[in-house]
């Protein structure tokens, strides 16, 4: 049975804004939840206010993104800018790193044991240890990405939800795009019967050695149990009021995918917002400056995302 054993706050550093006075002050603490032998890490960014004020968990996306929105060959702090940017207009946050990611690599364990329900499970502990806190009134899951379908499926003891670049399709029919977007003909008779077999719930022995990055023996666990999942599906099981984000300049995920989203969902509000690219930042430019941005930790996230997510919180 799992059991959260316990929790570590340690206090490091305290921000202003010097710029604006109407912005909160607030605090980032450390934070370590501890489930059995695993202890998963986390930022705690809490305004400094002394009634009870609403919170947020901020669960990052697919791959090696780390709670701040970054990965060892990218760094943009995209989801460390959200929590700033709450936290100044009177929101807590919880952001943390997955396991297998950051300070919690060590929890993730032999990658062939890793699958799709450990993320959930994981989010879940945080969302219980965060209703628990008597700081905090009301609790909004933020899932970006593939954090979008973690949070939807583990979010129905929060009070909101949103949902920011997160697909509308399950991963085998999302990967299958990509793959015929990018590729010949070749590439696609490889790796789709893959695809399905794993779809199917069923183990591939032999894979090319072309496609061990993608299909290799130990990460194929993980591929069956996140290929389960249908976003449009699981949308429909919230019972409380839902927002979707989009951005126009997305290159991994499209209107289209927010667009199912909220026709899935009758308690949900969709907002599209222009020139907005995956990592929640405003290109003005191509796809140049597009890429370009994940690397740039300077450039600031959506004004406009920003506005919008407070407002629905705050309400």
């Amino acid at each position: 049975m799992k059991k959260i054993v316990a929790v570590l706050f340690v206090v490091f550093v305290n921000f202003i804004n010097a710029q604006s006075k109407s912005e909160t002050k607030f605090t980032e603490s450390n934070l370590v939840l501890k489930i059995n032998k695993d202890e998963i890490y986390g930022t705690l960014t809490t305004p400094d206010l002394t009634k009870k004020y609403p919170v947020a968990l901020i669960i990052s996306g697919s791959g090696p993104t780390d709670r701040n929105g970054n990965n060892p060959m990218m760094k943009n702090n995209s989801l460390k800018m959200l929590a700033e940017a709450l936290a100044k207009n009177g929101i807590a946050s919880l952001r943390f790193d997955k396991r297998g990611i950051g300070e919690s690599k060590a929890a993730a364990g032999p990658e062939s044991s890793l699958v799709f329900e450990h993320y959930i499970e994981d989010a879940k502990s945080w969302i219980n240890l965060l209703k628990q806190d008597k700081r905090f009134s009301k609790l909004t899951v933020i899932g970006h990405s593939e954090g979008s379908l973690i949070g939807m499926i583990a979010g129905t003891k929060a009070d909101k939800f949103i949902s920011i670049a997160g697909s509308g399709e399950s991963a085998d029919k999302l990967i299958k795009t990509q793959i015929a977007s990018k590729s010949n003909k070749q590439i696609e008779e490889m790796t789709f019967p893959i695809i399905d077999s794993l779809k199917n719930g069923n183990k591939v022995k032999k894979v090319d050695p072309m496609l061990n990055s993608l299909f290799r023996p130990s990460i194929q666990p993980y591929i069956i149990s996140w290929f389960k999942y249908d976003p449009s599906v699981e949308i429909k099981k919230l019972n409380v009021p839902i927002l979707i984000l989009q951005g126009n300049k997305d290159l991994q995920v499209t209107v289209k995918d927010a667009e199912n989203l909220s026709q899935a969902s009758k308690n949900s509000e969709l907002l599209i917002i222009d020139k907005m690219n995956h990592i929640m930042k405003i290109i003005e430019g191509d796809q140049q400056e597009n890429f370009a941005s994940y690397s740039n930790e300077t450039l600031p996230i959506s004004e406009e995302m920003v506005n919008k997510i407070v407002s629905f919180i705050q309400k």
